[in-house]
C-alpha cells in the first residue's frame, strides 16, 4: 500500500511532516556511513599489508589479517552498499512519482537488515567467521554470520519489493504514460537484484544454514562457489547502477544541463537486467568439473555488458557537454574547463566516471578465458574492484552524500572545500592503490596473502618493490580522504538547520525531449512524429516484467545443465576452521 503525498504549497518547518520517508531514508544513509567508516578504517593497514608492512601485530583487538580482510570486504562491499543503496531507491521513486511509500515495511526492512548485520558482527568480531567476503566452503563459520547475511539480502528484497509494488500501482493508473526515467532506472535494478540474488539466498539457506548447524555432513564446495558467483557478478552491478542512476538522472542538472537521451538511458538498463545475471561462470575458470564450453559462452555474454557501459559513457558525457556548453564552454575539449568543478556534488561523480574507464577495461581482462590465467588470484583482482565498486561506486555514493544528506536533514553542507578535498584526494589515493595492485598482480604476488609471514615470494616480492611503496602511499592518502569525508558528514548531520525555502532540492533533470517540447510555440502540434516514435519506444522499454521473464530465462539456459550435473554427483566435504 502506498500514498499519494499532499500538496507542498504549504511550507512546513518540520522536517519529516511532508515526508516521513526522509527519515527512514536518512537511517538507512546513516547506518551504511557508519559500517563504511570501520571498513574503511581497516583499508590502510591491508594497504600496508601489500606494501610489506605489518601493522596487525600491533592490533591486539584483531586476531590475524584474514580477520581484518574479512571485516573490510564485508563492511564496505556488503553491508554500507546495501543499505545506502535501499534508502536512495526506495526515497527517489518516491519522490519523483509524489507517492508515500509504506512506512512500516519500509522500517520493517531496515530492522531485519540491522538486525542481520548485527548478528553477522557478533561472528566476525569473536573470530567465528574469518571467511572473507566470498565465504567459499569448506571453510566453516557460525550460523549466526550465514543467518545475518540472509537477513541482510532479505531487508533489502523487502525494500525492493516495496519500490516494484509502488511502480505497479503507478503504472496500472498511468497506462498509457511513460515511467519517470529515475523510477524507471530504480525498479530495474530491483528487479535485476531480485533475480540475482537467488544464487546467494538458494547456497545460504538450503545449503550453509543447514551445514553450520549440523543439520547436514557436509556441503559441495562447488556447487557453493557456483551458486555464489550467479550472485556474486551481478551484485556488481547492484552496487554500479545506483551510481549509473545518479549520473543518467541528476548529474546533468548538478553540470547545468538536461539529459541527451532518456531513451538511451532505458536502453541501456533494460540491456544491463537480460546481460548481467546468466554471466557469473567467468570467476571460475580455473574450477574443474564446469564444462569449458559453457565458461566460454558465458564470457562471451560477459564482453556483450560492454554495450549498455559504452552507451552510458556516450550519453551522459554528451549530457555534461550540453552542461558546459550552456555554461559557456566551446570547442573540441574546451567546454570540459566550464564543468562545475568547484562543486563537490559534481566533482566527487565526475571523478568516479573517469576511474570507471581503466576499470570497465580491465573487467575486459577478468573475463577473458585467456587473460584471466595471467591475473587470476593476484593483487590484480582486489586492484581492479577498488577502481570500481571502490571508486566508481563509492566515491559517486560521496557524491550523493553532499547533496542528499542537506536535504534530508535540511541542514546545508558543512564545507564545500573539504568535500572537494576529500573528493579528490580519494581519487588519487585509489588511482595509486590501483596502479600498485594491478602492478603487483602482473608480477605475480598473490591476493589474499599475509605478506608479512608469506614465504616463497621472494624472487617476486624482490621485483615488487615500487607497486609495493606505491600501494603503501595510497594507503596513507586515502586515510586522510577519509577523514575529510566522514569529518564533513558528521559535521552536516550535527550542524544546525535551516528552513524550508532553504532546502536543498533533489536535483532531478530535465532530458533535451522535454526541453524541446517545452520549446514548441503555442498552437503547435503537442507531439511531432519523432517524438511519437521516441514515446512508442520508450513504452516498449517500459515493459520491465517482460524483460525479468527473458532474464531469468537467460538464466535457467546458461546454468540449467551445469546445476543439474552438481546436484546429480554431488561432493560434499565437511567443514573447516584454518583459523
Amino acid at each position: 500500500m502506498t500514498t499519494t503525498l499532499p500538496p507542498r504549497s504549504v511550507p512546513d518547518e518540520r522536517v519529516y511532516a511532508l515526508n516521513p520517508e526522509k527519515k527512514v531514508t536518512l537511517y538507512f544513509l546513516v547506518t551504511g556511513l557508519v559500517f563504511l567508516m570501520v571498513g574503511v578504517a581497516i583499508g590502510p593497514l591491508q594497504a600496508l599489508n601489500y606494501a610489506g608492512i605489518d601493522v596487525y601485530r600491533s592490533l591486539p583487538f584483531l586476531k590475524s589479517y584474514y580477520q581484518g580482510l574479512s571485516l573490510h570486504g564485508v563492511l564496505n562491499a556488503l553491508v554500507f552498499t546495501t543499505y545506502f543503496i535501499s534508502g536512495l531507491l526506495l526515497y527517489l521513486p518516491c519522490r519523483e512519482l509524489g507517492v508515500r511509500p509504506n512506512l512500516k515495511m519500509s522500517w520493517a526492512g531496515y530492522w531485519i537488515m540491522t538486525v542481520g548485520v548485527l548478528m553477522a558482527a557478533v561472528a566476525v568480531l569473536g573470530n567465528n567467521a574469518t571467511l572473507l567476503y566470498t565465504f567459499y566452503p569448506p571453510l566453516q563459520g557460525s550460523p549466526l554470520f550465514y543467518i545475518g547475511a540472509a537477513l541482510l539480502v532479505v531487508g533489502s528484497l523487502v525494500i525492493g519489493a516495496q519500490v516494484v509494488t509502488i511502480w505497479t500501482v503507478w503504472k496500472r493508473r498511468h497506462p498509457r504514460e511513460v515511467t519517470p526515467l529515475v523510477t524507471f532506472m530504480s525498479v530495474a535494478t530491483w528487479l535485476m537484484w531480485f533475480v540475482a540474488s537467488l544464487g546467494l539466498v538458494v547456497e545460504v539457506v538450503f545449503l550453509l544454514i543447514p551445514w553450520s548447524l549440523g543439520l547436514t555432513r557436509g556441503v559441495d564446495p562447488l556447487l557453493a562457489r557456483t551458486l555464489f558467483w550467479y550472485t556474486g557478478h551481478p551484485i556488481v552491478y547492484f552496487w554500479l547502477l545506483p551510481a549509473y542512476v545518479s549520473w543518467y538522472g541528476l548529474l546533468p542538472r548538478s553540470a547545468g544541463g538536461v539529459i541527451a537521451s532518456q531513451t538511451m538511458a532505458r536502453l541501456a538498463f533494460v540491456l544491463f537486467l537480460l546481460l548481467s545475471t546468466p554471466v557469473g561462470l567467468h570467476h571460475q575458470f580455473a574450477d574443474p568439473g564446469i564444462g569449458m564450453g559453457w565458461k566460454v559462452l558465458q564470457m562471451l555474454l560477459t564482453f556483450l555488458v560492454v554495450i549498455p557501459s559504452l552507451l552510458t559513457a556516450f550519453s551522459v558525457g554528451a549530457s555534461l557537454e550540453l552542461g558546459a556548453r550552456a555554461r559557456g564552454g566551446g570547442g573540441w575539449s574546451g567546454w570540459i574547463r566550464h564543468l562545475p568543478w568547484r562543486d563537490p556534488v559534481f566533482v566527487a561523480q565526475a571523478l568516479a566516471m573517469i576511474t570507471f574507464i581503466p576499470g570497465g577495461a580491465g573487467g575486459i581482462v577478468n573475463a577473458s578465458v585467456a587473460l584471466d590465467a595471467a591475473v587470476h588470484n593476484t593483487a590484480w583482482i582486489p586492484g581492479h574492484f577498488h577502481i570500481t565498486v571502490g571508486t566508481a561506486t563509492t566515491l559517486t555514493f560521496f557524491g550523493v552524500t553532499f547533496w542528499l544528506l542537506p536535504h534530508l536533514t535540511r541542514k546545508p553542507l558543512a564545507s564545500r572545500r573539504m568535500a572537494l578535498w576529500a573528493s579528490w584526494l580519494w581519487f588519487w589515493g585509489m588511482a595509486l592503490f590501483a596502479v600498485g595492485m594491478h602492478w603487483e598482480g602482473l608480477i605475480g604476488i598473490p591476493r589474499r596473502t599475509y605478506l608479512a609471514t608469506a614465504t616463497g615470494l621472494g624472487d617476486m616480492l624482490a621485483r615488487a618493490h615500487i607497486p609495493m611503496a606505491l600501494t603503501g602511499i595510497s594507503g596513507l592518502v586515502l586515510t586522510v580522504a577519509a577523514v575529510l569525508y566522514f569529518t564533513v558528514t558528521f559535521r552536516t548531520l550535527f550542524g544546525p538547520r535551516v528552513t524550508a525555502a532553504q532546502e536543498t532540492p533533489i536535483p532531478f533533470s530535465d532530458s533535451l525531449e522535454d526541453a524541446e517540447h517545452r520549446a514548441l510555440p503555442a498552437g503547435a502540434a503537442t507531439v511531432s512524429p519523432a517524438g511519437a516514435r521516441i514515446h512508442g519506444a520508450q513504452l516498449v522499454l517500459d515493459r520491465l516484467w517482460v524483460f525479468t521473464a527473458l532474464a531469468l530465462l537467460l538464466v535457467v539456459i546458461m546454468y540449467g545443465p551445469t546445476l543439474i550435473g552438481m546436484l546429480l554427483n554431488p561432493h560434499p566435504v565437511p567443514g573447516l576452521r584454518l583459523w
